[in-house]
């Protein structure tokens, strides 16, 4: 389908104004950009930068304490920031529309996915119950939705991530609007149903002539779908430019910053792990999950036979789709969950049948850093109350424990003063380090980072990840990575590992599996990377 000359949204000279003692006065500052029909437009930047208040404000679902300013958004051109509450409720869905990041917060939980999409054909058509099942029943085969009649009988909790992602795309593709907002819509996906999902979006874009505009912090992304890019720092457009121009030569000192922060799919040379002493090793390690009370044969095995090794100072990473089984194993390591069978040994030591009494002492010795920072922390407990618990559950008075918190708030590069401070009043970022100082404070082992820093823009992603690599040779700490991004596992890892459907498929040193991958699994998920084709580093195409 080719591009329209005329814009189905303009964005001209937008002001939302932030409330007071926000750490700056305007959320979004003059920003101006547009998007054609027929065209998909990525708006690109740090985390904090406006990317999502624009979409919120296009939406007319800016939250209270925001307001717009100045300057105009217009939708086929017609101003949304004027139209009244009754006008917008008739724009979206039928004009306008918007996938959300999370499908699992986004979609009811009590209601069936094929009632959520006929909520939205009840509201803006006449349709009878029949004609608005038969329009179900077709946009949810064109989002490639298997077992229709399935499917529209399910609830999101018994689709995968993928699968309600696609019903939410059904949902804001089901009145064919002029304009898709996509807002991180990825982030959470591995890179197969990541790739499945970018190309459905262009597929349906191109079909309707929608214009979408996709929220990303992910270039790689970027450089496989987008035709123009827009680049946002703290509210403002400074680079809005095609694609290919953009990448190969970035104008803006921030835009350079941000490409260069993306991670190669080329293995980082990294000097061979010394020490012989394994901390970690599992033999055989399964988990099964019974679906039922008494039939034996609705068993999910979760992990078949895995078997691995860490040395000290050595960092492992496992990759593969989501429901792979990479973070059952890493509950079962760290005793979260039961293992169904086989051997988990720390230092030798089997820790796979211990029982709650006994696993107070290997808690010390194993930590995890989960991938979301906000649930992983007391929302009412200080930062640093969270990071002294662990060391005064040990025995530390709370002198030596403080003490030490300071220590690592500087080691994880953050103001020892701010442990007064609450998790709110942190960025992503920064809860992130502040979790991993409450990992170290009891001086593991063995540390667990599970999805860690996928939900971190690329300039925090990188600070995270060299921080993390700094820790673990300063140390000595054996790592187990769990990650789907091939990128950071190219970057941070000494070896890997390839899950699927439980079980480890290939397993070697990462340059080896990167430049000749064995399996064909392997080999497929280095084919669905986003941006593979793409040097970032050089910013030139390869």
């Amino acid at each position: 389908m080719s591009v329209s000359e005329h814009p189905v949204l303009d964005v001209r000279d937008l002001t939302i104004a932030l409330p007071a003692h926000a750490d700056r006065e305007r959320a979004v500052a003059g920003a101006g950009f547009s998007v054609k029909a027929g065209e998909l437009v990525c708006l690109v930047g740090e985390s904090g930068s406006g990317k999502s208040v624009i979409a919120q404000a296009t939406m007319g679902l800016l939250p209270l304490a925001l307001r717009a300013t100045g300057g105009q958004i217009l939708v086929d051109g017609e101003d949304v920031l004027a139209a009244k509450e009754a006008r917008l409720r008739e724009l979206r869905c039928t004009r306008m529309s918007m996938i959300f990041q999370e499908p699992m917060t986004a979609l009811n939980p009590v209601m069936t996915c094929g009632d959520q999409i006929d909520e939205v054909l009840a509201t803006h058509t006449v349709l009878s119950s029949a004609a608005r099942r038969a329009r179900i029943l077709d946009i949810v085969r064109d989002v490639r939705l298997p077992e229709p009649e399935r499917m529209i009988a399910s609830y999101p909790h018994q689709l995968s991530g993928g699968q309600r992602q696609r019903v939410m795309i059904a949902m804001a593709l089901v009145l064919n609007p002029r304009l898709l907002i996509a807002d991180e819509p990825t982030t959470a996906l591995d890179v197969t149903t990541q790739a499945q999902i970018l190309a459905l979006i262009r597929e349906l874009q191109r079909e309707h002539g929608t214009g979408v505009l996709f929220i990303t912090h992910d270039f790689g992304v970027v450089a496989e779908i987008a035709d123009r890019v827009a680049v946002l720092r703290r509210g403002e457009v400074v680079e809005f430019a095609p694609t290919k121009a953009l990448l190969a030569a970035p104008a803006h000192e921030y835009t350079r910053m941000l490409i260069a922060a993306v991670p190669s799919l080329t293995p980082r040379h990294r000097n061979a792990v010394a020490s012989e002493s394994i901390v970690l090793r599992t033999e055989g390690l399964s988990k099964t999950y019974a679906r039922g009370w008494l039939r034996r044969e609705d068993a999910v095995p979760a992990a078949k036979g895995v078997s691995l090794h860490i040395r000290r100072g050595e960092t492992l990473g496992i990759v593969g789709e989501s429901g792979s089984g990479k973070s059952t194993v890493a509950r079962c390591i760290a005793r979260l969950i039961e293992p169904s069978a086989g051997r988990i040994l720390l230092d030798g030591e089997n820790v796979a049948k211990l029982r709650a009494a006994a696993l107070r002492p290997f808690r010390r010795r194993v930590q995890i850093v989960f991938q979301d920072p906000y649930r992983s922390l007391n929302p009412r407990r200080t930062v640093g109350e969270s990071i002294v618990e662990g060391p005064m559950n040990y025995g530390a008075s709370r002198e030596a424990a403080l003490s030490g918190a300071r220590r690592l708030m500087e080691l994880v590069r953050l103001d020892p003063r701010s442990l007064d401070r609450y998790p709110h009043q942190f960025s992503g970022g920064q809860r992130q380090r502040v979790c991993i100082a409450r990992a170290l404070a009891i001086e593991p082992d063995l540390l667990i980072a599970d999805e860690a820093v996928s939900a971190l823009d690329v300039s925090v992603q990188a600070q995270v990840l060299a921080l993390l690599d700094e820790i673990r040779m300063r140390l000595d700490l054996a790592m187990l990575f769990i990650t789907h991004d091939l990128r950071v596992a190219a970057q941070v890892c000494d070896r890997i590992a390839v899950m699927q459907r439980g079980r480890i498929v290939e397993e070697g040193p990462v340059a080896e599996v990167f430049a000749h991958p064995k399996h064909e699994y392997t080999r497929a998920l280095f084919e669905a990377a986003p941006g593979r084709n793409w040097s970032f580093a050089r910013r030139e195409n390869v």
